[in-house]
């Protein structure tokens, strides 16, 4: 009865979560569909890139601008009016006959996204009493991730079968679900004059040094995942001659290991810690990486596919391990009170670092090889640890203990005085 009682009470969390579903489907089933789209509208791999690059990058800039904005409206009729011009948005892209028309809605997306999920954060905040406000805002936030396991594989699938327009029209419908979800689960009272943080106030939390640090980490993190995963597809076609079956199934594979990493990052983070969670997630990737471009450099086609099988699957578990418990490091060093802004500068770094990966994949390819992406990758990842590993050195300084005799020397004059001043 507790338990029925405690799901009601995060019920609005659920209820949002349908909506970063729908985001974290649309942000990364695009990926693995870029040859069939390369061969559909005469374009080179490299050029489509940029669709991911644009979702990315709008969405890092636009986010915390537009939640200022739009802070005078009431929030549940934002996130409503939000999520149904996303699926507006996924419909318009179905429909674009060219590269320009794609790119413009996903132009619109990334807008629409950006706007929602923060403001999401910000609503479930406010709804869930403070004890429970980490869990509820896990939840708002897991719908991302469990996209990642969920919807990516589906979306890959569908997108092979019936062609990578039906996955636009897919998520189009996920989003309408989403509405109808928040028009009905929602109360309408919910989030009516609640403040918005203005962006001076974002900044002043990002400026901190052990924020800024933590979203730094994120940033780099993200640029290794992306550098490699924007151009997934191309690698194992030029590397391992996958064709479209077999890069469905290394997806499907990624999103397994992905789903591994979600659902035990957060329970390895508890029991071992934040910091060592995301230190072990990041070396393991940057090994991850090197692996992957050690394969295309001196195996055979098919010499590479056990070697890839096993980097991908524990990239993917890797990758998203460390997010549960990144989340948790930034909401513990923001604050309970800062958790939403601190989240949702989280997310604008995070995209930030994905649309910086695609740009470096995209320069990778048109003027090197795809062999070169995990050493680019990886590059990121050290970084990222180089970063924990300063911000621990800065946090906990080695303490110097003066010699003995020194000590010695210090102590004598002290005793001599405390007796001539009992003589006297």
């Amino acid at each position: 009865m507790a338990t029925d009682i405690q799901n009601q009470k995060l019920a609005p969390a659920w209820v949002m979560a349908l909506g970063t579903f729908a985001i974290g489907t649309e942000g990364f089933m695009i990926v693995p569909l870029l040859p069939n789209m390369a061969d559909d509208l005469q374009l080179s791999i490299a050029t489509l890139g940029t669709l991911v690059t644009v979702f990315t990058l709008t969405l890092a800039f636009s986010s915390p601008i537009l939640t200022t904005v739009f802070g005078s409206v009431d929030r549940r009729r934002l996130l409503i009016a939000t999520m149904a011009f996303f699926a507006l948005a996924n419909l318009v892209a179905w429909q674009s006959g060219g590269y320009w028309g794609i790119f413009a809605a996903r132009v619109l997306l990334a807008l629409a996204a950006g706007l929602y999920t923060p403001n999401a954060n910000a609503l479930i905040g406010a709804l869930i009493a403070p004890e429970k406000r980490g869990r509820a805002l896990a939840i708002v936030n897991g719908g991302m991730t469990i996209a990642i396991a969920l919807g990516l594989p589906i979306g890959s699938l569908v997108g092979n079968a019936l062609g990578w327009r039906v996955t636009f029209l897919g998520v189009g419908i996920l989003a309408a679900i989403a509405v109808v979800g928040l028009i009905v689960g929602l109360d309408r009272s919910a989030g009516a004059g609640l403040p918005v943080p203005s962006l001076s106030a974002r900044i002043a939390v990002a400026k901190r040094p052990p924020v800024l640090i933590g979203l730094a980490v994120t940033l780099f993190w993200a640029v290794g995942a992306y550098t490699v995963w924007t151009y997934i597809a191309p690698y194992l076609t030029s590397v391992a001659n996958f064709g479209p079956n077999g890069i469905s199934f290394i997806v499907c594979l990624w999103g397994v290991g992905s789903a591994v990493g979600v659902f035990s990052g957060g329970a390895l983070s508890d029991k071992f810690g934040a910091k060592t969670v995301r230190g072990t997630s990041l070396v393991i990737l940057a090994v991850a990486f090197l692996v992957l471009s050690f394969t295309a450099f001196f195996l055979t086609p098919s010499q590479a596919v056990v070697p890839i099988v096993i980097s991908v699957t524990v990239w993917g578990v890797a990758v998203w391990g460390f997010f549960p418990a990144q989340i948790s490091h930034l909401m513990q060093t923001g604050g309970q009170a800062h958790a939403p802004i601190v989240l949702s500068l989280n997310a604008s770094f995070m995209y930030g670092g994905f649309a910086i990966g695609s740009a470096i994949g995209s320069f990778v390819v048109a003027h090197g090889q795809v062999a070169d992406l995990g050493l680019a990758a990886a590059l990121a990842e050290v970084i990222g640890v180089a970063l924990l590993l300063g911000f621990a050195a800065r946090r906990h300084p080695p303490t110097r203990r003066p010699p003995t005799e020194h000590r010695r020397c210090r102590r004598g004059p002290q005793t001599s005085n405390q007796n001539r001043t009992q003589g006297e």
